[in-house]
């Protein structure tokens, strides 16, 4: 499903007679519908995430977790939304897991959605989280949820700095959830002394440990990576709120894998370096894999891009409460997982298709690009309308002809 237009309150179809009010009307009807749960309409985003799991040539999946606002202060007839910083940004909050293959990064699917509002939390799961619960808190319920998805693979949970909480790592891994985490500068045991991350960076470089792993893409121009490794123990105390009050909690030594892996372009200035922290011990994953991982999970934002600015227009629908929006995000994204999935094939059929679609969609793609998510999102949604028009009874190619005829202004030569 996708807008025709920014303020369109209805999928983009075809006018026929009634057609554009029956369409809108319907999607109306079935957004308002008590009886359309959540857990129905995600249920065949799982299932493509079940297949994919199964055909994949790794033993891991990878789970990527994200945030994102949904900006609505402009719309008045929403009464259920919700202030997310200050009070000038009005609007939802949803949070969303994200399934990538673990052996070619390929995205999948959603495989869970928290849609926060005003005075409820619009989710996906059997068992909401409640609407003051803080974001981070919202990860380990989901993390205990997807071992009942019946994914036939290893999960590894992909999370941003944000979820740098020595806490909930430690948490994690006590209930044998495997993470992947970006964290700051901090207090770490290193070869039985105590320094900090930083210092161990420093050492990778003076003592040039950083190894060649390949090439990147940083800002559309093809870079060099580097990776460094090596074990470290979490063994600070950590915080937590008990009965209302901050505490410092002793917990057990979390040993981990760091992994430092960083950007250089052709003078070997470094464009760009992340810090990560993560709990697969498997000596098959190589620390390559991990940054891998890692950079991978930048996939989500392609995701929240093609529902928002980039394809689905999200922050422009019509509807009046989050529960309505909320169901349309989760019929909006199969659409997404269409053009994701064929983005990822790289079959001869799917080549032809591509190239119909960015045909269909009119847009100009950069030098040596065939596609792009965005665009196969448009020829898509035009491919659709033109195959409804095509099954009319009262329709044929020769009329089409002769109407695109009698419609120029003037002759061709």
């Amino acid at each position: 499903m996708k807008s025709a237009n920014r303020n369109a309150a209805g999928p983009a179809l075809l006018s026929g007679e009634n057609q554009a009010f029956s369409a809108t009307q319907a999607t109306w009807r079935f957004l308002s519908n008590p009886n359309v749960s959540l857990l129905d309409l995600v249920e065949p985003l799982r299932e493509v995430g079940r297949q994919a799991a199964s055909q994949s040539q790794s033993q891991y999946m990878l789970l990527a977790h994200d945030w994102c606002k949904i900006d609505y202060k402009s719309h008045t007839a929403k009464k259920d939304l919700r202030q997310i910083t200050h009070k000038e940004d009005i609007g939802y909050e949803m949070s969303t897991s994200l399934l990538i293959d673990g052996a070619s990064g390929a995205s999948i699917a959603p495989m869970q959605m928290h849609l926060k509002t005003g005075s409820a939390v619009h989710s996906t799961s059997p068992d909401p989280p409640a609407v003051d619960v803080h974001r981070l808190d919202e990860l380990t319920p989901t993390m205990d949820q997807s071992r009942q998805w019946g994914l036939d693979r290893k999960l590894v949970h992909v999370i941003d700095r944000e979820a740098d909480s020595l806490g909930r790592m430690r948490q994690w891994d006590e209930q044998g959830h495997l993470f992947l985490v970006r964290c700051d500068n901090r207090r770490v045991k290193w070869n039985s002394q105590s320094v900090l991350l930083s210092e161990i960076e420093d050492h990778f470089d003076r003592e040039i440990l950083f190894e060649p792993c390949g090439e990147a893409l940083y800002h559309g121009k093809t870079v060099t990576q580097e990776v460094a490794e090596t074990e470290v123990v979490l063994h600070r105390q950590h915080s937590e709120v008990v009965d209302g009050k901050k505490c410092l909690i002793s917990g057990e030594p979390l040993s981990v894998r760091l992994v430092v892996t960083r950007l250089l372009d052709e003078d070997n200035y470094v464009l760009a370096q992340w810090t990560l922290l993560c709990n697969v011990r498997d000596a098959s994953i190589s620390s390559y894999q991990i940054a891998l991982w890692y950079y991978w999970r930048w996939l989500i934002e392609t995701y929240f891009k093609l529902l928002k600015s980039h394809g689905q227009e999200l922050e422009q629908w019509q509807q009046q409460g989050g529960e309505a929006i909320a169901r349309r995000i989760l019929v909006a994204s199969m659409a997404c997982v269409v053009v994701m999935g064929l983005q990822n094939d790289p079959s001869e059929e799917a080549h032809k298709t591509k190239k119909i679609l960015i045909r269909l969609s009119g847009r100009q793609m950069k030098y040596g690009v065939l596609s792009t998510p965005p665009a196969l999102l448009a020829g898509y949604m035009i491919l659709l309308s033109m195959t409804d028009l095509l099954e009319s009874p009262d329709i044929d190619i020769g009329q089409l002809k002769q109407m695109a005829a009698n419609a120029l202004p003037f002759r061709l030569v």
